[in-house]
Formats: structure tokens, C-alpha cells, sequence
């Protein structure tokens, strides 16, 4: 039985390095460079099993790279089902400049799937999630997947009884209309899809609330980044901080929060539980070098720190 499920339709293969200094032209010589699996369903599958939650990864894999993907996410242990592409799995480059401590992050596009191709994932995902409870999907799609890809992946999750989990942004988060569970946006991506500005937390729980009020979800889960979250359902609004940790690179850190969410969900803790652990779990992300995985015990470390919660009433951001 794969009781939780992820989907990443535009996974890659993350490639992390250190330079001294990023400049033009020269040849800038890097450190010994480190390769893990990335993609959003992929590392909420990843955090979920370091957490002791088993999740099955689905995602499309061609040439080479995907390959290389398919071997790592298998040595750490984590199950998956593919779909063998004709194009090449993408490939991610994250240099971590020494002199600033900057971090430059190269994102190559996705391979252009075929029409069979995206029917061959979607008959994946069906047949994977028959007996789920929780469906993920997350991330940016690739080119020749259309744009309400994720509205279909909401309708087939919904027909099956399960819960979908869906971290996107853009055209593609737009194009959603019903049928989701729990959407996690940062205030970014929430004021992108609401067309509007958000300066203060009142403005952001009543577009959280627009999308809960028009079908779209149930749950909104806004990312805050250093500042925490919020999570708004239409019954409340409750804003949990985050703790202040050495921050090493922010890939995975909101794909750790998801991870962390649905790891309280799936064990029948509340929400602001599930959600106080999320934040841990990002907040454990950001300790790590490229996408390497964070540690358990630094997620429940996090996580007994994070007593301080309060229902939003407004003010500023």
C-alpha cells in the first residue's frame, strides 16, 4: 500500500560546488562538487523517509542524468516509479561563493514530454495512488505538459478519495480550481495567483480565504520564509515563527516544509501541529549543503523550540 504518494513532473539532478568568487570570463576553479535528487516531490519523498514515513516518488526519467537520479533516490532508500522519457532529465547547478558567502542557483529547463509521455505519468500516478491518503505534488512543470496538468492530477486524487498536497506556482497554480487538500504558497506565489499586493498578514489570510471560499482548497499553508507560516483554513488563521538557525543554502527548505506538514497529517496530528513541525523541518533544510537531506534530530530539536503561536489579527508582515 503506498499510503502517500508524491508527484514531480520536472525533476533533476542537483549539482552543488563552492568558487572562491563568481566573475565573467576567467575560469573560476570549484570545489569537488556534491550530486543529490531534486525536485519538489522528490525531496518531500527524501525528508519523509528520513522522518521514518515511507513515501513513493513518481516522476518522468530520461538519458543519462536521469539516469544518475534514479540510482541516488534508490541508494537513499526511497521507493519510486518511473516513466522512461526520450529527453534527458534536467540537471541543476548551485555554486556557493567563498569571499560573500552568496549562493548562485543555474536552473536548466525541463525536457519537452511528449503527449504519450504525460498520459504514461498520469496512469502512473492513478494506478500508484489507488490506495493512497495523501497525494504531493509539487514543482514547476516541463515543456509539452499543459498548463492545467495539476487540475487533472486534482481531479484523479479527489476520484480516489485521497488528499493532494500541492506546491506550484505561476500559470499552473492558476489553472487549479477545485479538489485541493492543502496548498503551501509563499507570499509570492500566493499574491501572483490573487492578482494583487499583500502587504499585511490581514491581506494575506483574506487571499488565502478567497481560494478556500472559491473551492480551490481547504487548507492554505503560507510560507514566510525566516518569518515562519501561517496557516488559514475558514474556520482560522494562526501564525507560527520560525527559529533563527545558521542558514548554509535554501534549496529544499520549502519542499522540507511540506515534508514536515504531511509527516504530522499522516500520524492524525492537528494542524498547527503538523504545521509547527513543517517549519522545523524547513528550518533543518537550511543547515545543509545543496539538497543533502537535514537529520531527524534536528528537526525535533527545532520543533520543541517552536512554542510561540498566535491567531492573526493583523499588522505588518
Amino acid at each position: 500500500m503506498n499510503d502517500i504518494v508524491t508527484l514531480t513532473m520536472n525533476p533533476a539532478l542537483d549539482i552543488t560546488t563552492v568558487t572562491g568568487r563568481v566573475i565573467p570570463t576567467d575560469k573560476m576553479r570549484c570545489g569537488t562538487p556534491r550530486r543529490d535528487p531534486g525536485g519538489g516531490g522528490i525531496n518531500v519523498a527524501r525528508v519523509l523517509n528520513v522522518l521514518g514515513e515511507q513515501a513513493t516518488a513518481v516522476f518522468p526519467s530520461g538519458g543519462h542524468s536521469g539516469r544518475a537520479l534514479e540510482d541516488l533516490v534508490a541508494t537513499e532508500g526511497v521507493h519510486s516509479r518511473t516513466v522512461t522519457i526520450r529527453g534527458s532529465t534536467r540537471e541543476s547547478f548551485t555554486v556557493n561563493e567563498e569571499q560573500t558567502t552568496l549562493q548562485y542557483r543555474f536552473v536548466l529547463p525541463g525536457p519537452l514530454l511528449t503527449p504519450l509521455e504525460v498520459d504514461s505519468c498520469l496512469h502512473l500516478l492513478t494506478t500508484t495512488a489507488a490506495d493512497a491518503r495523501f497525494v504531493v505534488a509539487s514543482g514547476s512543470l516541463p515543456p509539452g505538459v499543459p498548463v492545467d496538468f495539476y487540475q487533472i492530477v486534482a481531479d484523479i486524487v479527489s476520484n480516489r478519495g485521497a488528499q493532494l498536497v500541492l506546491d506550484t506556482s505561476g500559470p499552473p497554480l492558476r489553472a487549479v480550481h477545485r479538489g485541493v487538500y492543502l496548498l503551501k504558497p509563499s507570499i509570492r506565489e500566493l499574491r501572483e495567483c490573487v492578482g494583487r499586493e499583500l502587504v499585511t498578514i490581514d491581506d494575506q489570510v483574506i487571499a488565502a480565504r478567497d481560494l478556500i471560499s472559491s473551492g480551490v482548497c481547504e487548507v492554505v499553508v503560507l510560507s514566510l520564509g525566516a518569518a515562519g507560516a501561517v496557516h488559514v483554513t475558514a474556520e482560522e488563521a494562526e501564525h507560527c515563527p520560525s527559529v533563527k538557525v545558521p542558514v548554509v543554502s535554501g534549496v529544499g527548505a520549502g519542499d522540507s516544509m511540506v515534508a514536515g506538514t504531511l509527516f504530522g497529517l499522516a500520524r492524525g496530528w492537528d494542524m498547527r501541529d503538523s504545521v509547527r513541525f513543517g517549519i522545523a523541518a524547513g528550518a533543518a533544510m537550511l543547515g545543509t549543503p545543496g539538497t543533502a537531506l537535514c537529520c531527524r534530530a534536528d528537526i525535533e530539536r527545532y520543533y520543541a523550540q517552536l512554542t510561540d503561536r498566535a491567531t492573526v489579527g493583523g499588522g505588518e508582515v
